[in-house]
């Protein structure tokens, strides 16, 4: 989940590549409307949505059932927002501009 068209089809093609099935949104609405949205496996999102956050996000989708694993990528890190993202649910916090080794790796982590 990213706003920024071209930084979005970059990270859809890196993890295409990776071998990884990718949907990606430019907003949050556009992600809550796909009823395959809770299919996946893994949930990338950033912090700063136009329409929402990640953190928020992420509550839409738990409250729909979906028990994914969830990764935060934000330009913004500060201990508050860590310590409201653990507690939302999502196992990783990385800061943009992220890697694309941290950020495999951090999907990949168990």
């Amino acid at each position: 989940m990213e706003d920024d068209d071209a930084l979005r089809r970059a990270l859809q093609l890196m993890l295409y590549n990776q071998g990884y099935q990718v949907r990606a949104y430019p907003s949050a609405a556009h992600a809550l409307a796909d009823p395959s949205a809770t299919d996946a496996s893994v949930l990338v999102a950033d912090y700063r949505l136009p329409d929402s956050d990640g953190i928020a996000l992420l509550g839409a989708l738990r409250s729909r059932d979906w028990n994914g694993r969830a990764v935060l990528v934000t330009g913004f890190p500060s201990p508050s927002l860590t310590a409201s993202a653990n507690l939302a649910g999502y196992a990783a916090i990385l800061e943009k501009p992220v890697p694309h080794h941290r950020l495999l790796a951090a999907i990949a982590s168990n």
